[in-house]
């Protein structure tokens, strides 16, 4: 019986080892050598950065607003995928359930769209 875990627990083995090395070795590893003021500088685009106001400053909403968008159209998916897999063993219930599902989603992703949510100005 135990045996039957040891293929699991070697790629388990495998996968932390690979994680690990990830992090510590590869950055050791692959990383610049030599530091001069370039380099340790944040990275700007090649703009200068200007001191940022007391507080951080404020940030659009719009970027609050695309990553909301995204999970929820995310989360949609995540629910849409296991219906399609099991839908012939679901039967009827399900189908309705998936429509109003689908209705609601879609409900919030028009109101969105004439909201203007979806135009990044």
């Amino acid at each position: 019986m135990s045996y039957s875990y040891a293929p699991l627990l070697f790629f388990a083995a495998i996968g932390a080892a690979f994680a690990v090395f990830s992090v510590v070795g590869a950055g050791a590893l692959a990383g610049p050598k030599r530091y001069n003021r370039a380099k340790l500088e944040a990275y700007e685009c090649g703009i200068q950065p200007t001191p940022q106001a007391r507080g951080g400053g404020r940030i659009p909403i719009k970027y609050y607003l695309t990553a909301m968008l995204f999970i929820i159209f995310d989360i949609e998916s995540v629910f849409l995928y296991p219906f399609a897999v099991a839908f012939d063993k679901m039967g009827l219930f399900a189908l309705v359930e998936m429509v109003l599902f689908i209705i609601t989603v879609f409900v919030a992703y028009a109101y969105v769209w004439r909201r203007g949510g979806l135009e990044w100005d």
